[in-house]
C-alpha cells in the first residue's frame, strides 16, 4: 500500500546558509479505475480512501446514486507482471440490475478523463445526469459569518498538509457549520470525490443540506461533484472558473469564491445566502 507520504532528500538553503536535510513529501501515485473489470479511467492521487475514492468518481460520473448500486469494490491482485499487487488498481463490481455505462473512447463522460466537451456540451451532460435536482432540495439558508468560519476549519484539520505543505483539501460541513467529515489529496478533485464516495457508502446521498468547502479554485469539474452529489452550496477560497459559474446557474447551485476573511463572493445561488442588505 502506498504511503500518504514519502521523504526525500534535498538541499537546503537558508540565509545563504547551505545544508542537505530530508524533507517529507506528500505521495502521489496513479489510481487505475475498473468498472466490472474493464479498465475505465486514471487519477493521480494520495493513496488513501482510495475505495472512495472510486465510488465517488463514479457518483460524479452518473453511474452510482447509492450505496446498493455497489455490489464490491476491490483492489485488483497481480497488478504487476511478477504477479504482486500495487494497491493502485481498484474494481467496482456494480451490483446485478445497475446499468452498465458504454465503457468506449467516445464515451459520454465530462470529467477530467474526457477532453472534447466544453461548454454547452458540459452544461447539458451534467443536468441530464444529475440523479438528486438541487432545485428540488429542502431550504437551506446559510450565514455569511458561517461561511467566513470555515476556511480558518478546514486548514487547522489538515494534518498531512501540516508535515508537507503540498496538499489540497475539501470538507463537509452541515448549514450549522458543524465539520462532518475532511479529506486531503494532491488533487482538489480527489479529495471531493473522497468525501463524496464516503458519502455514498454511508448510504448519506444526496447531501442536500451539506456545505462543501475546497482549497483553491473552483473549477467546473468541482461543480459538476457538487451538483451530482446533490451538495447545494459550494464554496472555495480562490476563484470560480466562468464555467463553474455557468453550471451553478444552470443548476441552481450555490457558488461562493474568494472566501477570506470577511470578505466573499456570491456567484450564483445567492438565495441561500442571508445577505440582510437588500440586495
Amino acid at each position: 500500500m502506498g504511503r500518504v507520504t514519502e521523504r526525500r532528500r534535498t538541499i537546503r538553503i537558508r540565509d545563504g546558509a547551505v545544508s542537505a536535510r530530508p524533507d517529507t513529501l506528500v505521495a502521489e501515485e496513479p489510481m487505475e479505475i475498473r468498472l466490472n473489470g474493464k479498465p475505465l479511467a486514471i487519477t493521480m492521487r494520495t493513496p488513501g480512501d482510495d475505495f472512495a475514492l472510486a465510488a465517488g468518481f463514479l457518483v460524479s460520473e452518473g453511474v452510482l446514486a447509492t450505496g446498493s448500486d455497489v455490489q464490491s469494490i476491490v483492489y485488483c491482485a497481480g497488478a504487476k507482471d511478477d504477479g504482486s499487487n500495487t494497491y493502485n488498481v481498484v474494481d467496482v463490481r456494480l451490483a446485478p440490475g445497475v446499468p452498465v455505462p458504454d465503457i468506449t473512447l467516445e464515451r459520454n463522460v465530462y470529467t477530467t478523463s474526457s477532453c472534447g466537451l466544453c461548454g454547452k456540451a458540459s452544461l447539458d451532460a451534467v443536468r441530464t445526469t444529475a440523479r438528486f435536482p438541487i432545485s428540488d432540495t429542502p431550504p437551506v439558508r446559510v450565514e455569511p459569518a458561517l461561511l467566513s468560519g470555515l476556511p480558518d476549519r478546514l486548514r487547522a484539520a489538515q494534518q498531512v498538509f501540516d508535515r508537507t505543505g503540498g496538499l489540497h483539501a475539501a470538507a463537509l460541513f452541515s448549514e450549522d457549520g458543524e465539520m462532518l467529515d475532511i479529506r486531503e489529496d494532491v488533487g482538489r478533485h480527489n479529495a471531493v470525490d473522497k468525501l463524496v464516495g464516503r458519502a455514498l457508502r454511508q448510504d448519506l446521498l444526496p447531501l442536500s443540506r451539506a456545505i462543501l468547502l475546497v482549497s483553491g479554485r473552483a473549477s467546473f469539474e468541482l461543480a459538476q461533484k457538487a451538483v451530482m452529489a446533490g451538495i447545494p452550496v459550494l464554496a472555495a477560497v480562490s476563484a470560480p472558473s466562468s464555467l463553474a459559474v455557468d453550471l451553478a446557474a444552470e443548476t441552481g447551485l450555490t457558488l461562493v469564491g474568494f472566501l477570506r476573511g470577511t470578505s466573499m463572493n456570491v456567484y450564483a445561488g445567492d438565495e441561500r445566502i442571508a445577505l440582510h442588505t437588500g440586495v
